[in-house]
């Protein structure tokens, strides 16, 4: 079972509807049926997932926000025909938001690194309320204060209301948050440890980039330098994140932009030993990580490592990898074959994929198709030119072809030779290299792991190492769902403190997306928001024949397929939230 979105055309508007169904289809038409037929985990399955769920909030006490009983008479005369709605607000994907934080006992550890002093609304507070708003829906602190927080439930919540939430209170408390950042990051790892039983014996590493909006002059880590977000015009940050085999976070640490990933290596890895313990943990990363230096620095102490290789160094193990022989395939269109690295110790794992080479090969095809055309341009065009070229214009052109074109830019030989016989006075000659053919017939599709594991399988080791897709998975969500990207702070402080944010954001993110996926409710925590996020709270003013009004502030009652999938989460929706006086005079209008 899992929540599906669905898109239909209704008088020329198009309608989007999220509904939880199973993968199963009869025709057209998509079955929806109870838990009890249809979905359902099985036994075990049940025990886990009901664990779980009293593990996140079995212990959370909600006695002072909600109630089921009203305190005014039972028997009230009522003019119906004045009865209205007020106040409605967004309660479902904010209470879940707000469940996630005190399962990880955010609230608490907040509340003793920012005890209360004399500001008017707790510094613990004001930080749930940024990390909700990311989570929820990703905006800036000026759209919290002005929009989003009255729209939504959050003042009933917490128990803050809506006018005293200001973009300034919102930037402070970034600053108060900032500088609790490594003991915020080890509550989390211990926390998440107790929640899912991690194991952080295998770590994944990964840097990303994130740019930003404005000349970021006052921050000394703002750089250009090698933008994944291909905005090389701004300037950027690099961010080093480690995450579990599960995704799970373990740390992060903002570099400078223009730091490149190689010489990242033995700073991050020191760094989350220094501060988790010198475990024998194996390192994954990626090629970008690779290095001559940083693989004898590996080694001689003693960590163990899986890393990707620059395609270059694929030449080395041509003969290896052109033999047919021993390769085992360890998924469907994918086989591995080990080897003995260059010293002739650490093994090595060639892989081949049949995925992987047909991309490769059509991008190859792709860039050359290009690059031919662009050459019979300029031949074109040198062959009519009137007057003599000169030429360093036509060599730069040749060379920005090129370099927009690199996946095919060795294939070609291109020479620019003097011809005294045209006007251009120049011509262009260019052949195919056939060698260079040769080598990507083979090796498309093929890539090389470097490792010091000698006693695991092909098969382990290339499973281990494509679990970094989820590490490359966490940049995503962050600068997508939860917006880390583009960043418009200037000062370099906020910088970390938004970062710092997304992070706990992230957090609550993967939580959600652990505790959905054991009760069997998929892995898209997403649409799990946007389900709950129609259900709304609101007032039912209820005019008396006396003159006075009665006032209950209720939650809507869920649909079927909301009320199916708390079911499964094992949340209890609550279905009226205290006020301090339900009955009052009626105010004229």
């Amino acid at each position: 079972m899992y929540l599906r979105h669905t898109t239909r055309r209704k008088d020329g508007k198009v309608h989007t509807y999220w509904r939880l169904v199973r993968s199963v289809r009869v025709g057209r038409k998509v079955i929806q049926q109870t838990v009890a037929q249809l979905g359902e985990l099985d036994a075990p399955g049940r025990a886990r997932a009901k664990a779980l769920a009293q593990a996140l909030v079995g212990g959370l006490t909600q006695v002072e926000l909600f109630t089921s009983e009203t305190a005014v008479e039972a028997v009230v005369p009522v003019r119906l025909d004045q009865v209205r709605l007020e106040r409605g607000r967004r309660f479902g994907d904010v209470w879940l938001g707000w469940t996630l934080w005190r399962a990880l006992q955010l609230d608490t550890v907040l509340e003793t690194l920012l005890p209360p002093g004399r500001e008017t609304v707790p510094w613990a507070t004001m930080a749930a309320v940024l990390v909700l708003a990311r989570l929820c829906e990703p905006a800036s602190e000026l759209h919290i204060a002005e929009d989003w927080y009255r729209q939504t439930a959050l003042e009933d919540l917490l128990g803050v209301p809506a006018d005293v939430v200001n973009d300034d209170r919102l930037y402070r408390a970034l600053d108060r948050l900032l500088p609790h950042k490594r003991t915020i990051e080890q509550h989390v790892v211990t926390r998440l440890g107790e929640l899912f039983a991690l194991d952080y014996e295998l770590l994944l590493y990964d840097v990303t980039s994130t740019y930003f909006e404005g000349q970021a002059a006052a921050n000394p880590l703002a750089h250009r330098g090698d933008s994944r977000d291909h905005r090389p015009d701004c300037k950027h940050v690099c961010i080093a994140l480690v995450v579990t085999r599960e995704g799970m976070p373990l740390g992060y640490e903002v570099l400078a932009g223009n730091r490149t990933d190689v010489t990242t290596v033995e700073e991050i890895v020191g760094t989350m030993e220094a501060r988790y313990g010198l475990a024998q943990r194996i390192w994954v990363m990626d090629r970008g990580m690779t290095s001559e230096e940083n693989l004898a620095w590996l080694r001689a102490s003693g960590r163990r490592y899986l890393l990707g290789t620059p395609k270059s160094e694929l030449r080395q193990w041509a003969r290896a990898a052109a033999d047919a022989r021993d390769w085992t395939t360890v998924r469907e269109g994918v086989e591995a074959k080990a080897c003995l690295g260059p010293d002739g110790t650490d093994p090595v794992l060639l892989v081949r994929s049949i995925e992987r080479r047909e991309k490769e090969r059509a991008m190859h095809a792709r860039f050359g198709q290009r690059i031919e055309a662009g050459l019979t341009r300029l031949t074109r065009r040198l062959s009519r030119a009137r007057r003599l070229l000169e030429r360093g214009p036509i060599e730069r052109q040749i060379g920005r072809l090129l370099a927009q074109n690199p996946r095919a830019a060795g294939r070609y030989v291109i020479d620019v030779v003097d011809d005294p016989a045209t006007p251009a006075g120049i011509r262009l000659t260019w052949t195919v290299w056939t060698e260079w053919d040769d080598w990507a017939r083979w090796s498309e599709g093929c890539y090389v792991l470097r490792t010091n594991i000698s006693d695991w399988s092909p098969e382990e080791l290339w499973r281990t190492y494509i679990q970094l897709t989820d590490a490359e998975a966490a940049f995503r969500i962050q600068k997508s769902d939860l917006a880390l990207r583009p960043i418009w702070h200037q000062r370099a402080d906020r910088v970390q403190a938004h970062i710092l944010v997304c992070f706990l954001a992230y957090v609550l993110w993967k939580t959600l997306e652990q505790w959905q996926q054991r009760a069997g409710l998929g892995h898209s925590p997403r649409t799990i928001l946007e389900e709950l996020q129609t259900i709304h709270s609101t007032d039912i003013v209820l005019p008396t024949t006396d003159d006075r009004e009665v006032r209950l502030r209720c939650v809507v009652h869920p649909t079927r397929a909301q009320a199916l999938l708390l079911d499964r989460l094992g949340l209890d929706l609550p279905h009226r939230l205290r006020m301090t006086s339900p009955l009052s005079a009626a105010v004229p209008v």
